[in-house]
């Protein structure tokens, strides 16, 4: 290492060597008003910067030319190490063992029987030392006992409130001298522990002294050479590269995709996402604040839902919107797209909604609408969607199924197993919530009403809708669940009930009317097992069919 030596000056009036060198322009600001602990020869001398100061000037303490030299070289080599430590502003991790090698300095300078100088101190009210004027060896004797019983007390539980007022400014110091800036929270923890350790080891020894016991004291050992630590590794910051917002959820559906993301979220992140763009008049992802985020969160709970009629709901704002946009710019981070996520830490609390009725149909209701399936006349819509209307109701009711996974049945998916008709509910058709497809045995009504009949009589491929040119099917999926849903408000107009979801409900209830085991209900639901033990063993086909043949028909 390279040291900026400069030659020692002569004061007028004085025959010592001095020490100078200007401050670093860049380190002023940090510095002026600092403290550093010079080394002078054999001693330690304490100089504060002051706050205009431009230069560091101080006297070197001796005559001789050689030791000038001498003085001058450490001087410098300190201060090198100083102002390393200020430009390192990252903090660095010290292990323990660098905590205790850096305190034998500190342990090392008290228990140095030269430095007479220190060798009685006083502990004043602030927690500051004096020197005491001691003469005698028995007052020495009583003095350091005294000193390094006071040490211990004040420090018995290491409290860091305790010690950093103490001993943080020699902590520094010390760090200083080995051009360590700052250190993490737990370095520092270290440290005060360790200086703490290393005073009372040194006072306890400076008392065996005044005695006049001079053995080596064996703590001495314990304390390791200093190893400097490592600098944290500084990742090159990668340059933001310009992204619109529209192709940052088309990026994130890519790798969404191939971790078998479900395509109703992309399509919720994705109109989301169009809203926002809408929102804010531009598609610059490098120009979205957080305040932008708020503002749009605040915009959507003013809007008005164009279906319902009323306010979008907070839950759909903080469920949809909000995570939405959390997700896909948390994306964009982890890939270099977006320097941070603005939408981090925006959300809603949301409280208890108000629950007027059950969330499932009334009886009366679900005969009104099973009712209105059953006779149900074809005008001039399509085959399939007369059939949708026809069957989808019941086929719900008798199964507590989700709307998408009974639009989405297939003519392969209805087949008979050891005698027991079954509908397979699979991924492979379509949307299924838990991705895991399940068999549900047809209720023995279904049967009589004609349902088999319709299955046979119908082409190979989906029941109730027409996949497009290309073979997707998520509109016409998404078409047919919309007209169920306002076949279904023709009958059911109260709002508080959802108009598809409520077979649902309604079904769990009458199964457990019914005495059908949870378990039993839960499989042809698809609901989760409640407990770990439950996902032992199989809900056969047969188990469910025997649940099923307990469920009352629906009498219209």
């Amino acid at each position: 290492m390279l040291f900026r030596l400069v030659r020692p000056l002569k004061r007028s009036g004085s025959s010592f060597s001095y020490f100078q060198q200007r401050i670093p322009a860049d380190l002023k600001d940090k510095v002026r008003g600092k403290s550093l602990a010079l080394p002078v020869g054999s001693e330690t001398v304490l100089r504060k910067i002051p706050p205009k100061a431009e230069t560091i000037r101080f006297s070197l303490k001796t005559r001789d030319p050689s030791e000038t030299k001498v003085r001058q070289a450490e001087v410098a080599a300190y201060l090198e190490q100083v102002w390393a430590s200020y430009r390192n502003e990252a903090p660095l991790s010290l292990t323990q063992r660098q905590a205790v090698a850096l305190s034998g300095a500190l342990y090392r300078s008290w228990v140095d029987e030269g430095k007479e100088r220190s060798i009685a101190v006083e502990e004043q009210p602030d927690g500051s030392f004096k020197r005491a004027d001691v003469e005698t060896p028995d007052e020495r004797k009583a003095v350091w006992a005294a000193i390094s019983e006071a040490w211990n007390g004040n420090l018995s539980e290491m409290d860091p409130e305790v010690l950093e007022p103490k001993l943080g400014p020699i902590v520094d110091r010390k760090l200083a001298e080995k051009g360590v800036g700052a250190v993490d929270q737990q370095s520092r923890l270290f440290l005060l522990s360790a200086f703490a350790q290393a005073l009372s080891d040194a006072f306890a020894t400076r008392s065996r002294n005044a005695a006049g016991d001079f053995t080596p004291d064996p703590k001495a050992e314990r304390f390791p050479e200093w190893e400097d630590p490592k600098q944290p590794e500084v990742r090159p910051v990668r340059a933001i590269a310009p992204s619109s917002l529209t192709a940052l959820i088309e990026g994130w559906w890519q790798e969404a995709k191939a971790t078998q993301r479900a395509v109703s979220t992309y399509e919720s992140y994705r109109n989301t996402m169009a809203r926002f763009v809408d929102f804010l008049g531009h598609d610059d992802a490098r120009r979205v604040t957080k305040a932008d985020v708020i503002a749009f969160k605040d915009f959507r709970l003013a809007q008005v839902n164009p279906r319902s009629g009323k306010p979008v709901s907070p839950k759909t704002v903080k469920d949809s919107d909000l995570a939405g946009l959390r997700a896909v710019f948390n994306w964009a981070v982890v890939n270099d797209r977006m320097a941070s996520n603005p939408a981090e830490g925006v959300t809603i609390k949301l409280g208890k909604q108000t629950r007027t009725r059950s969330k499932g149909f009334t009886q009366g209701e679900a005969k009104a609408l099973l009712a209105h399936a059953l006779n149900h006349q074809r005008g001039t819509e399509q085959p399939k969607t007369f059939a949708a209307k026809r069957w989808v109701p019941w086929l719900c009711a008798y199964s507590g199924a989700r709307l998408g996974e009974i639009v989405q049945l297939r003519k392969q998916d209805i087949l008979q197993e050891g005698g027991i008709w079954i509908m397979t509910l699979t991924p492979e058709a379509g949307t299924i919530k838990n991705k895991e497809a399940r068999e549900v045995p047809l209720h023995e009504h279904l049967v009589s009403l004609g349902f088999l009949e319709f299955v046979r009589s119908s082409a190979d491929g989906y029941l109730f809708l027409t996949p497009a040119k290309d073979g997707s099917t998520r509109g016409a999926w998404r078409g047919v669940k919309n007209r169920i849903a306002q076949f279904s408000r023709e009958v059911v107009t109260d709002p508080n009930v959802a108009p598809n979801h409520g077979w649902r409900h309604l079904f769990k209830t009458i199964a457990i009317e019914a005495g059908i085991q949870e378990r039993v209900i839960d499989a042809i639901c698809g609901h989760a097992p409640k407990s770990v033990g439950a996902t032992y063993g199989e809900v056969t086909a047969k188990a469910k069919a025997d649940g099923l043949a307990r469920f009352p028909r629906f009498e219209v």
